[in-house]
């Protein structure tokens, strides 16, 4: 017997209002369901998905008709199991070359004394055949003995002895090699000290973690001045790179998160002859204290990205001098390029939501980063000029563009939330078209530092925005 709740009403009205409910229920649940997919998908995307953002995966057609290239696949396999080919040679594969700058060790093996099929004595030698394996010579410990005789004088009965060599720690037994080693293994190799402790006493060196930390504190304490210089050089630059990344940290019990806070000189991409560096700091949170104290000293033009940490460096009346802020465009069309790979590497999942947005946002940015990329090495003078010319229009088309969509969309959208990351829903209103009475602080945009990025003004986040204009440009 059909239960009480199964039973529907006879009349046409509360039919068709229980209709229109389960509908309306239907397409929450669904749009939940798509978006926990999205979610799941961008989470799988971080863990196993490509680093690369290049724009060339992005513009591939052919995945964006995955179904018909799959049909026709089917199609032509079953028609080339009726198709007669002509017999071929496959050729022979060949290995790799291996650097020429290896040392090479030559092994000749012994030649026959006679003919193996008939026993003939004259043999003459017509070729060789080379085979290369690649090998290593495994870590080989050994003690240098630093000797200094001495000599007595018959005359005056002095005695006299060469001075003590040079060591990087005062006193210490490790010799320069061992502390490279022990330095790049640590900080360019991710391996601690313990580890790099247990693996030394499996090669019978015991060095104890305590004794290694001491090394290593010594180390840096060595290398200060020439940490120094390269600072002084970063920060002697007119314009500057800063970004920063997580770091784990091994702990007693666990493995807790730092930060890396990286600042880089790059001057060739607009013709600068002084050569690159950059210096690295390190800071147990992401606290905006630690970029105040890096930056401290330094006064020119900062390209970054919309961390708010960074507010406070940008202050007018900062001590020390004026940062000028210059806005990042790789940073904020991440998020667009992540919902864009998605939607090209969705294949079959139907489920998910594939917005034509995204791509097209990244594909009009990737238009103004292909043109950036054409300028780079020439004069400031040059990449104005281009970017008055070229890019301009296609930075103005990018903003009214984004403009409309963005009126369309839901602020609970992916694509929605991805504009509005990093200030994307108001783009910089200092454009590097406009004459420079009007650009004012907005000269970075015309001595970009980096090659594939355009720098630009950020403007104030929405909640600030909100108080005036969404036009309104702050700095005027």
């Amino acid at each position: 017997m059909a239960a009480a709740s199964d039973q529907l009403p006879d009349d046409v009205d509360t039919l068709r209002a229980a209709l229109i409910e389960a509908r309306t229920k239907l397409s929450g649940a669904q749009a939940l369901i798509e978006h926990l997919q999205l979610v799941i998908a961008k989470l799988k995307r971080e863990m196993f998905g490509p680093r690369s953002e290049r724009s060339q995966r992005m513009i591939d057609q052919l995945e964006l008709q995955l179904e018909e290239l799959a049909a026709a696949a089917g199609e032509d396999e079953v028609k080339a199991a009726r198709v007669q080919v002509q017999s071929f040679t496959r050729r022979q594969a060949t290995r790799r070359n291996f650097p020429a700058d290896l040392p090479r060790r030559r092994i000749v093996y012994p030649a026959p004394s006679s003919c193996p099929c008939c026993g003939g004595s004259k043999l003459s030698k017509i070729g060789e055949d080379v085979t290369e394996t690649l090998d290593v010579v495994p870590r080989q410990w050994f003690v240098t003995e630093h000797v200094r005789e001495k000599f007595s004088c018959r005359s005056c009965e002095r005695i006299t002895q060469p001075p003590a060599p040079f060591h990087a720690i005062a006193r210490g037994f490790a010799g320069p090699s061992l502390l490279a080693m022990m330095l790049i293994e640590k900080y360019a190799n991710h391996q601690p000290l313990n580890r790099q402790s247990e693996h030394y006493a499996r090669e019978g060196i015991e060095l104890s973690v305590s004794t290694m930390a001491d090394h290593v504190g010594a180390c840096a304490a060595v290398l200060t001045p020439l940490y120094e210089l390269i600072k002084a050089h970063v920060f002697a630059a007119e314009r500057i790179h800063g970004d920063d990344t997580t770091v784990p940290v091994l702990a007693k019990s666990h493995c807790r998160t730092g930060r890396i806070w990286t600042y880089v000189r790059d001057d060739r991409p607009f013709g600068g002859a002084d050569p690159p560096a950059a210096v690295f700091f390190y800071s147990p949170d992401r606290a905006g204290i630690h970029p105040e104290r890096h930056l401290a000293g330094y006064c020119g033009i900062l390209q970054a990205d919309a961390y708010a940490g960074f507010n406070t460096v940008y202050k007018s009346h900062r001590p020390g001098g004026t940062i000028t802020e210059a806005g990042c465009w790789a940073h904020a069309r991440r998020k667009l390029f992540e919902l864009a790979d998605i939607g090209s590497k969705a294949r079959n999942q139907k489920s998910i939501t594939i917005s034509p947005i995204a791509f097209e946002a990244v594909r009009k940015m990737d238009a103004i980063f292909m043109l950036e990329r054409s300028i780079n090495g020439l004069s400031p003078e040059q990449r104005v000029a281009v970017r008055r010319r070229d890019i301009a229009p296609l930075v103005d088309d990018l903003i009214d563009w984004m403009k409309r969509e963005r009126r369309k969309l839901s602020r609970h959208n992916e694509v929605a939330k991805a504009m509005a990351h990093r200030g994307l829903h108001a783009l910089p209103r200092r454009r590097p078209h406009l004459p420079e009475q009007q650009r004012g602080r907005a000269g970075a945009a015309r001595d970009c530092p980096w090659p594939q990025v355009l720098a630009v003004r950020r403007v104030r986040s929405r909640r600030r925005a909100r108080r005036g204009h969404a036009d309104a440009d702050p700095h005027r």
